[in-house]
């Protein structure tokens, strides 16, 4: 069995003294991402009876269950992964590489027209630890985002994407200032403080 690293090690420990950690386990959640979602719904309130939500980068899922809950049976949930992702009752999965234009076809397929409530990406490169690589991948997924959802939109319609602040954040900000009516800033709670993890909620496409 390989010997664990200094960092996996403290990883490890810090996973399981997580009280978000052990909160998803107990209640059945698939990762402890769900309350970042949860808390940011608590004050914005995104996702209601009858929303259509496209969910990028959703594996394992722990977004999708919660959109689903909260769309109801008047709503959609799309979800999109290069990984697999267990199936989620009510959600609709394709397993592709979202920065494709075949899989951004396959999704406008899905859609059959219909335009689009909310927009929310939770992805994230993987990360290599040289933030000059990491960072500018990470701008490009939120380049993808917002392109994909400039396309499917409804007017009014809404963006949540997960950013990491650092180099090109503050221009994408300006990008999508010239989308949406409104850009928010939001850390939550269930972020890890000594992360560089945030989330930008654009609201109001079009308008």
């Amino acid at each position: 069995m390989p010997r664990r690293t200094g960092s996996s090690k403290r990883w490890q420990a810090r996973q399981e003294r997580d009280i978000y950690v052990e909160q998803a386990n107990r209640a059945g959640w698939r990762s402890r991402a769900v309350f970042k979602l949860e808390q940011i719904q608590a004050k914005e309130r995104l996702l209601t009876p009858g929303t259509l939500c496209v969910d990028l980068g959703s594996a394992p899922g722990s977004w999708s269950q919660l959109a689903v809950q909260l769309v109801g049976a008047r709503g959609r949930v799309i979800a999109v992964d290069l990984l697999a992702m267990e199936a989620i009752a009510g959600v609709e999965f394709l397993q592709a590489d979202f920065t494709t234009p075949e899989t951004v076809a396959k999704l406008k397929q899905m859609l059959s027209g219909i335009a689009v409530d909310l927009v929310m990406s939770d992805m994230a490169p993987n990360i290599s630890g040289n933030r000059a690589m990491d960072q500018p991948r990470s701008v490009a997924l939120l380049e993808e985002a917002l392109l994909f959802a400039t396309e499917v939109l409804k007017p009014g319609g809404n963006l949540l994407v997960k950013a990491f602040q650092g180099e090109g954040i503050d221009a994408f900000t300006r990008d999508l200032r010239r989308h949406f009516a409104t850009v928010k800033t939001i850390k939550p709670k269930a972020s890890r403080p000594e992360s560089r993890e945030i989330y930008l909620l654009a609201r109001t496409y079009g308008m």
